[in-house]
């Protein structure tokens, strides 16, 4: 097994005076020539454009098509053909939910979640990433929601439900959604059944270049 950075991370190495000097002219650590003092100054100088160089490599993960950004980008889920990916992310000052087409290394619009201002969190994915659940806090507590981007409806799922909610997960084919529940006054594993009737999600429930 391998694990892998959607996108590497650049990271930035800083080194005092003394110890960079040190590591590059060892024989000359106790001298402060003129000479020692402006090749000194060189490496500095150029530290100081490597830092920069950085900087821009960091930066250009916000452009389109780069999955990871400078905020805090974290939650990942997998839809279960390996197509979509979603995420929470605070890069628009809170935790929203994004989805990306890792096919298409572009971002998909939700339109009915990016109105909300709810605080989401633990998004997972069915089959073909037609059926998204997430938890959201929304009026103090937390609720576990389902969005069906065929239909673009949004369901909540535990209106009523006596006590917090967290970890929501869907099945593949969209049916069931098991959650953790606290309403015994601890915390429960509990399955949501939404049914025979609905329409399950298989490999052409959401056709899609």
């Amino acid at each position: 097994m391998m694990i892998t950075t959607a996108l590497g991370n650049t990271r930035i190495f800083q080194y005092s005076k003394s110890r960079l000097w040190g590591k590059i002219f060892p024989w000359r650590r106790s001298q402060g020539t003129g000479r020692a003092k402006f090749v000194l100054a060189v490496l500095l100088l150029f530290q100081a454009l490597m830092v920069g160089c950085s900087s821009v490599a960091i930066n250009s993960s916000m452009v389109d098509g780069a999955i990871n950004s400078i905020a805090t980008d974290e939650q990942p889920a997998l839809s279960g053909n390996g197509r979509f990916f979603a995420f929470v992310s605070n890069r628009e000052g809170q935790n929203q939910l994004f989805l990306y087409d890792l096919r298409r290394r572009s971002y998909r619009t939700l339109l009915e979640l990016r109105r909300s201002l709810t605080v989401m969190e633990s998004p997972s994915l069915s089959y073909t990433g037609r059926y998204i659940v997430y938890s959201a806090n929304d009026s103090g507590r937390a609720d576990i929601y389902l969005y069906d981007r065929l239909t673009y409806r949004l369901e909540m799922l535990t209106r009523g439900y006596r006590g917090a909610v967290r970890h929501p997960h869907i099945s593949p084919n969209g049916r069931y959604i098991s959650f953790e529940g606290s309403r015994r006054g601890q915390w429960d594993i509990e399955i949501i059944d939404r049914g025979p009737n609905i329409e399950l999600d298989t490999e052409t429930s959401l056709s899609e270049s």
